[in-house]
């Protein structure tokens, strides 16, 4: 009878450490994805759609928790945050990314691309691996590139048609020395901010300005204080997927395909979704009272021959070879994409 009660204690405490244990190992493969968007955000949207994927994938072995809206703080604070691996994922604008490994902003170079389609073959190329490729010394593994798409300028005070209209206006600008300083040289006084404090200083005119996609403005709902939109598309901005190192090596080779799989499929996802919601969010933004104008080709003809010499000084500072793969491959896609 002891014998038997024995055994029954034992095999009680066995599945109680088996439940402990598989609770710890659900816990570990929780992968915390932060970014500073709002719900309904593209990537917001892919966020969830990549969860979707890794849930499936892994039989809900594995869960990404998205942690939005700029919850977990901005863009460099999370980017930090996921070197030291306290935060799994993250997808900083490459602006941001240029403070860990500087030649991303050479994505930045205003007016270099024309269309989606460019950045596209441009990334999954040889400079797009290239790239990737000095991020683990750095704490950090890429896996792949999602878009927030084509900037334009927003502003309280009237359109922009000529580069004078710029003159003076408080630029809301991301921390990053190479839009300082392209901005400086049109005119504006540009002001370093992390995107979560954004809306607040448009609202309070501690801002005249800013500068972000359609679907950005529209999520944002900086409608509700900016009353001009002036169609530039001068940068296109890419947001390059990046988990943690510490948490990467941690993981199984097949968990690792997972995430990497669907980081992939949902970043397709995303890059058509961000495309085809930008017409519609113009339309949106007319719709709520927003004045939207076209910008002059000549005017943008001026802002690129102004910002020129900026790109130029900071390229010269670049790892000369990447600087000439970089030039070498977007001269291809823009032939291959006109």
């Amino acid at each position: 009878m002891k014998s038997r009660r024995s055994l029954l204690i034992l095999a009680a405490l066995a599945a109680a450490c088996a439940g402990s244990i598989a609770q710890a190992q659900a816990q570990e493969h929780i992968v915390r994805f932060g970014h500073v968007v709002q719900p309904g955000h593209p990537i917001s949207l892919a966020t969830q759609k990549m969860a979707e994927i890794v849930a499936a994938k892994s039989g809900g072995k594995m869960r990404v928790q998205e942690l939005g809206g700029g919850s977990v703080g901005g863009e460099q604070q999370q980017l930090s945050a996921v070197q030291g691996g306290v935060q799994d994922m993250t997808l900083p604008s490459a602006t941001v990314m240029g403070a860990v490994v500087k030649e991303f902003t050479l994505l930045d170079v205003p007016f270099s691309f024309s269309k989606g389609e460019q950045v596209d073959a441009l990334l999954a190329g040889p400079f797009g691996q290239a790239l990737m490729a000095k991020l683990p010394e750095k704490g950090l593994v890429g896996l792949g590139f999602w878009e927030t798409g084509f900037r334009n300028f927003t502003n309280s005070r009237k359109p922009i048609v000529n580069i004078e209209d710029l003159k003076g206006l408080k630029l809301r600008v991301i921390p990053n020395p190479l839009f300082l300083e392209s901005f400086a040289a049109l005119g504006t006084n540009p002001v370093p901010m992390p995107f979560p404090e954004l809306y607040g200083a448009l609202e309070s005119k501690a801002m005249d300005a800013q500068e972000n996609p359609f679907s950005v403005v529209l999520t944002s709902k900086f409608y509700e204080v900016q009353k001009y939109m002036s169609v530039t598309n001068h940068v296109y901005t890419a947001n390059p997927v990046v988990i943690s190192k510490k948490v990467w090596d941690k993981l199984a080779p097949a968990d690792q395909k997972i995430i990497q799989d669907a980081v992939a499929e949902a970043g397709a996802y995303q890059r058509k979704l961000s495309r085809d919601a930008s017409s519609g969010a113009r339309k949106e933004l007319e719709a709520k009272g927003m004045l939207v104008n076209d910008v002059p080709p000549a005017t943008l003809a001026r802002m690129r021959e102004l910002t020129k010499p900026v790109a130029d000084k900071f390229a010269a500072s670049y790892d000369p070879a990447l600087v000439q793969l970089y030039r070498s491959e977007l001269a291809k896609v823009q032939t291959a994409n006109p």
